[in-house]
């Protein structure tokens, strides 16, 4: 993916976020377009720039002017409101998410836009990384070859050799065993549809199952996009798979209704994705990715004490609890998409 295409992903990102939620905080254009005294929707007769009835803005425009300026306001408009609301997602999500939940509502993006746009900065990242191209393989004579075009490169430089050997009548099996553990690699990075990958015959007595594994034994690399595609697709469910495990936390405690463990959630995943994010530029640089490890539990425990007002005793044991359901969620998570992924 170049610089181009990435950056038309964050257009879109933000063109779908505000789409979410197009006019918070928005304050209305007097550019003359259009006088209409009667909402053109449902003909309630006008009082302001938005009509009263059904929120659709009083003046209408049909000009092309009209069409670009709408989209500029919303990718800028979008982007003002989120460098309000990364600052305290990042330092302060739990005051962030009560905020949020008490009404104070037209300065930050909502949960469910903010998401969406993580979601679309993640995935444009790792296609931008490109996972095949970030794999590392170590030679007999100590280089590393980072990537399939250094793969396929050195298997050039070897069969010339071996050309070469042969011609000489030299020993040719320590090149031969190097060609064959590059090919097996080659076959790895470019999931060679159906041809041996290497990967180890495994059993489980389980048909559905093992139907799942050849799939994933014969071409890897197709699995692995289809989970990527799948995953972009379906990551919202990770909001309603989510709540119930929150919910947990609070059992039957009327001060916290669904609606709060929802924004928490979606807020939390927010960050999560983005957490995300920086971790794959961290690998792809090989800088403090093991660092990383050590934020989600901090930001669990921040987010508790602001949104619920929590002790640090009663934070400390709930991001404890937290965690654990993080990590069946995700596995819930996961195991969906794997299943969708081998169909």
């Amino acid at each position: 993916m170049s610089g181009s295409e990435m950056a038309g992903d964050l257009v879109d990102a933000a063109l779908v976020a505000h789409a979410v939620e197009p006019h918070r905080g928005a304050a209305p254009a007097d550019d003359g377009h259009s006088h209409e005294t009667a909402c053109l929707n449902c003909g309630t007769a006008l009082t302001g720039p938005f009509c009263s009835q059904c929120g659709q803005a009083a003046h209408v425009h049909r000009t092309l002017g009209a069409f670009f300026h709408d989209l500029l306001h919303g990718v800028f408009h979008f982007e003002g409101r989120v460098w309000h609301t990364l600052p305290m997602l990042v330092l302060r999500p739990g005051q962030l998410t009560r905020r949020y939940i008490d009404g104070q509502r037209a300065r930050f993006v909502s949960p469910l836009a903010l998401f969406l746009f993580c979601v679309f900065v993640m995935f444009a990242v790792i296609q931008q990384t490109d996972s095949r191209n970030a794999v590392s393989v170590d030679t007999p004579d100590g280089h590393t070859l980072h990537g399939l075009p250094a793969v396929t490169a050195r298997l050039n430089q070897l069969d010339a050799e071996r050309r070469a050997e042969v011609a000489r009548h030299d020993d040719t099996d320590d090149t031969d065993t190097e060609i064959a553990a590059l090919r097996k690699t080659e076959a790895l990075m470019k999931g060679n549809g159906g041809h041996d990958t290497g990967l180890p015959q495994t059993t489980t007595g389980l048909s559905f199952l093992d139907a799942m594994i050849d799939k994933v034994r014969d071409n890897p690399e197709l699995v692995i996009y289809k989970v990527q595609m799948h995953a972009y697709k379906y990551s919202w469910l990770l909001i309603p798979i989510s709540v119930p495990f929150v919910w947990l936390l609070f059992p039957f405690d009327r001060r916290f209704p669904m609606y709060d463990h929802t924004v928490f959630v979606t807020y939390s995943l927010s960050f999560m994705t983005l957490l995300s994010v920086v971790a794959v530029i961290a690998e792809t640089i090989g800088w403090g990715e093991g660092l990383l490890a050590l934020v989600p539990p901090w930001h669990m425990y921040r987010q508790l004490r602001g949104t619920y007002g929590c002790t640090r005793g009663g934070a400390i044991v709930r991001t404890i609890g937290l965690l654990m359901f993080a990590g069946i969620a995700l596995a819930i998570f996961a195991s969906v998409i794997v299943a969708q992924s081998t169909d």
